[in-house]
């Protein structure tokens, strides 16, 4: 007897869809707890990764205090070497020797910083001597501004003691003796020789320094990437610190100008102290502006004119910070500000008033160098504005 036919696949489910390819298998128990363990121990290495990182950055931090009498003449020797040595580079193009350019130029900078600190040593003599007389005068100017918090006191005085107690603070007077200059000068003459003999052999053997670094790579093709980088940073770190000198130095005259227009005393003194004070961003403005106002208010007895000095330097560094500076050192060169107040808190606090003056420079440079080291270009990234 013949059996009926059963068409294909009639026995199968129907809807049912075969499996399209190889079936994979499950894994096991072990496969998945081994892979566990790597990510486990992957997350264990990156916190002691991130541990030792933070160690060796207090660390780092800690021998940067420690050595501070030594980094401080080092860095700003670096520093003023950087930007003098585009002069004794192209002099040398010229048939200069390296050494006699050097030469020519350290007589001519020493001179000049001589000659600056003769004329600015006896007003800010004066000024620090005739602070307490300054002082008393300037205070009775105020007395509409201090009588009502004068006022306020006695009342809360009278409430607490049942009496008010009328204490004025007398300024305590401000003397310079001889023995501070005495036991203070060979300090000062040792940093100062030293910063002078380091940014004279750095004119003459900083090529011949970064020629023999280049030298001990490996094979040529990292020595041309070597010396690329490294001409690549001197030239723009030169070029910063020279520019930002001269906009300081520009921006310290025309103040000397203003205020001698204004009938300002001691003019020369007041933009000396705004050239160097530009050098910190934001904080150094603020503190220029602060000194002037009070120079003026004790100097003149016309309000108007005693605020005009102060307003017309806050106009000049205003412009100064917002279209000069970024239009001739361009963006790439602008820092953000957040990143400039935390590095001048950081130096500020390791190495004091040095730390503060050097600390946008240091920047500036490290921001610089970051951009041509593999790895760190977030870091100039984070800090770019």
């Amino acid at each position: 007897m013949n059996e009926p036919l059963t068409p294909p696949g009639a026995g199968e489910t129907a809807g049912a869809v075969p499996p399209a390819g190889p079936v994979r298998a499950m894994p096991s128990p072990r496969g998945r707890f081994a892979r566990r363990s790597a990510r486990g121990m992957r997350r264990h290495l990156r916190g002691i990764r991130v541990l030792l990182n933070a160690l060796l950055i207090l660390a780092l931090l800690y021998t940067v205090t420690l050595c501070k009498a030594l980094l401080i003449p080092l860095v700003l020797a670096a520093f003023i070497g950087l930007a003098l040595n585009p002069v004794v580079a192209g002099a040398a193009r010229w048939g200069v020797p390296r050494w006699l350019g050097a030469s020519v130029l350290m007589l001519a900078l020493i001179g000049g910083i001589g000659t600056g600190i003769g004329l600015l040593t006896p007003p800010a003599l004066d000024w620090i001597h005739e602070a307490p007389a300054t002082i008393r005068r300037f205070v009775p100017k105020l007395e509409h501004i201090t009588q009502p918090l004068e006022a306020a006191n006695r009342a809360t005085q009278t409430l607490v003691n049942g009496h008010p107690v009328h204490a004025r603070p007398q300024p305590a007077d401000v003397a310079v003796s001889a023995w501070d200059v005495v036991s203070t000068a060979p300090k000062v003459l040792a940093a100062i020789l030293t910063v002078v003999l380091l940014v004279f052999f750095f004119l003459v053997y900083g090529d011949l320094l970064l020629r023999r670094l280049v030298e001990i790579g490996p094979d040529f093709r990292y020595k041309r990437q070597a010396v690329s980088v490294v001409r690549g940073i001197q030239h723009e770190v030169s070029r910063y610190i020279l520019t930002t000198l001269l906009i300081n130095f520009a921006l310290g005259a025309l103040t000397a100008g203003i205020l001698w227009q204004l009938r300002m005393p001691d003019p020369l003194l007041w933009g000396a102290v705004a050239m160097f004070a530009n050098f910190i961003p934001y904080v150094g403005a603020i503190f220029t502006t602060s000194v002037l106002l009070l120079v003026g208010l004790a100097h003149f007895d016309d309000i108007g004119h005693a605020l005009l000095p102060a307003v017309c330097f806050a106009g000049l560094t205003v412009f100064e910070g917002n279209l000069v500076t970024p239009l001739i050192l361009g963006r790439r060169m602008r820092l953000s500000p957040i990143a400039i107040l935390i590095w001048l808190l950081v130096w500020g606090w390791l190495w004091g008033i040095p730390g503060a003056l050097l600390a946008v420079p240091m920047l500036t440079s490290v921001k610089l160098i970051a951009e041509h080291v593999r790895g760190w270009a977030w870091f100039a990234h984070m800090v770019q504005r």
